[in-house]
């Protein structure tokens, strides 16, 4: 018994109950009891106009009852999976178009055997009953140089014969008018599919067997193989392969595209193509047409006309002219239609240019001030306690992380470094901060680069006086722990360098009422509380960051960044402290 590979409830009541869910999503689709057939649910619209009826095998969502809405068609008639629909429920779905009021029914059928057998044996019973029917064959497969006596297949390209004509019937166009432009059309279709693997139909193992890493070339709908099997190469050059086989003279069944013509391009995911990968086929299929000299006018990207499960795509190409556009940018209320832009796609310009951003604070040149030999020895200092805890904080590290804390907070150092060695201190500590944020941002990497990046752009707006008070500094430091724990989303207790920061920044925040005399006391205890948070740390069950993943009990040091914050604070009064 093969395992069940399929959300599905069971193999003989997943057609009707897909048509169900889809009927249950869809206000303008009703299903006709008794019958797998989907009709509009406003028939009464149909009064005066031909009525459209399309239909096969199951198991190409969304065709074909996808397509059912004013403007596309008025029923649709599903078989089996893959196998064609009895002619029961096509003369069925055939006589509720007449008895609302249709002026004619058209049978739009993919060139199948089955399909053309029972849809033209309904066809035949309903002229008998008075109804005026006639039918069109969609056979646009460009796959086989000389197609045997069954002819080419019908695949995608018979979606955009819905669109066509729909949008006649919608404006009242009689059977014959439709029939004739459709038929037209259809001269200009052409249509290749390409798959990198099998598809299996519910209960069924899969419909051919085709090892990793080979693509089928020319394959159809139902899971019968193509013409050709390949090694899967590029986006770019599976698609070249088609274009080339669908445009080959040499081939009977080829689609002629001289340069200068004018296309709809449909580009069709067979059922299990990532939208990523089917945006690369897209960019790739435009322009190998317009590489050729062709003009792309549309283009559909999307699962029109699917294989169940299938991994693989198919390229529809319609030749188009002004008519044809008109017709297919026509509205309609098709739930499976895609929202298209009818503006062409080639010619336009696609690319627009970004704001001219300010230039980086780093690379701005600064004027010095009264505070700039110290701004420049504190940061000296800063740089240089990091570097030598390099090792410690790795080895912190690798106890609850990845162990390149001490290596990201030294390449910051030398960064900084770098920068002092080259530029004049700004006098002005909120430019400097800037700085400093920016260098972080791009040198040091990691959540840590981000956080001390948002921290110090935080701080740097309380700072943009020439000098920097004692109460701006502490307000500067408030609103950086602010924006961390912000955007971070982790607050004090959860074992980051937040649990050395915030009580620091606490006590700082003393600076706004402390006498000059004391600023340096408050300095020294705001650096103690710092140590004292980091090393509680080792007490704190991690609840944010990397070491929030790993079990508790493992993690009995102190937290790498609160003890990295905390030597920054130390290094900070030490200098100033040296000063006093």
């Amino acid at each position: 018994m093969e395992p069940q590979k399929k959300l599905i409830n069971s193999v003989d009541g997943c057609v009707d109950e897909a048509l169900c869910g889809l009927a249950r999503t869809s206000g303008g689709l009703s299903l006709l009891k008794g019958h797998r057939v989907m009709v509009r649910s406003d028939l009464d619209n149909l009064r005066g106009k031909v009525g459209l009826v399309s239909g096969g095998g199951s198991g190409h969502e969304p065709a074909h009852a996808g397509y059912i809405g004013a403007g596309m068609l008025s029923a649709a008639v599903a078989g089996g999976v893959f196998a064609s629909p009895p002619p029961t429920s096509i003369l069925a779905a055939i006589l509720s178009l007449h008895h609302a009021g249709a002026a004619g029914v058209l049978l739009i059928v993919k060139n199948y055997t089955g399909d053309r057998l029972n849809f033209g044996l309904a066809a035949e019973q309903a002229r008998n009953q008075g109804v005026a029917v006639d039918m069109v064959i969609v056979a646009e497969d460009c796959a086989f140089d000389q197609p045997s006596k069954a002819g080419r297949r019908g695949l995608c390209g018979t979606v955009l014969i819905h669109k066509l004509a729909g949008a006649l019937a919608e404006e009242g166009c009689s059977l014959d008018q439709i029939v004739s432009t459709v038929t037209e059309a259809l001269k200009g279709i052409g249509t290749l599919g390409v798959s990198l693997s099998p598809c299996s139909v519910p209960g069924c193992l899969p419909s051919f067997d085709l090892p990793p890493g080979d693509m089928e070339l020319g394959l159809g709908i139902h899971g019968e193989p193509g013409i050709r099997r390949s090694k899967v190469t590029s986006a770019d050059d599976v698609v070249e392969t088609m274009m080339d086989h669908m445009t080959n003279p040499q081939s009977q069944s080829h689609l002629p595209l001289t340069s200068g013509s004018s296309v709809v391009l449909c580009v069709n995911n067979l059922g299990a193509l990532s939208c990523l990968e089917m945006a690369v086929v897209a960019k790739a299929a435009v322009l190998s047409l317009e590489s050729r000299g062709v003009v792309v006018a549309r283009v559909m990207s999307g699962s029109f006309m699917t294989s169940l499960e299938m991994a693989g795509m198919s390229l529809t190409v319609m030749r188009a002219n002004p008519e044809i556009l008109r017709l297919f940018d026509a509205k309609t209320s098709a739930p499976a239609w895609p929202n298209l832009s009818s503006a062409c796609v080639s010619g336009r310009s696609y690319i627009t240019e970004p704001p001219v951003m300010r230039a980086r604070p780093q690379d701005d040149v600064h004027s010095e001030g009264p505070l700039s030999p110290v701004l420049r020895k504190v940061l000296d200092q800063i740089c240089s306690t990091l570097l030598s805890k390099q090792e410690e904080l790795n080895s912190l590290d690798r106890a609850s992380g990845d162990g390149d804390c001490g290596n990201t907070h030294a390449q910051a150092a030398r960064a900084i470094q770098g920068w002092l060695q080259d530029h004049k201190v700004p006098g002005c500590p909120g430019q400097l901060l800037s700085v400093v944020a920016g260098l972080v941002q791009e040198k040091m990497g990691g959540s840590s680069g981000a956080l001390y990046s948002l921290f110090l752009t935080a701080a740097a707006g309380h700072l943009t006086e020439g000098r920097g008070s004692a109460a701006a500094w502490a307000a500067a430091v408030h609103a950086g722990t602010q924006a961390m724990r912000r955007y971070g989303g982790a607050d004090p207790g959860d074992r980051t360098m937040l649990d050395a920061l915030c009580p620091a920044a606490d006590e700082l925040m003393k600076l706004t009422t402390a006498p000059p005399a004391g600023r340096m006391a408050v300095l020294q205890a705001a650096a103690q509380r710092a140590a004292s948070g980091a090393e509680a740390t080792r007490d704190l069950t991690a609840r944010a960051g990397r070491a929030s993943y790993i079990a508790a009990e493992r993690v009995t040091l102190p937290d790498p960044g609160a003890t990295a914050v905390a030597a920054v604070f130390r290094a900070v009064a030490e200098v100033l402290g040296e000063k006093k």
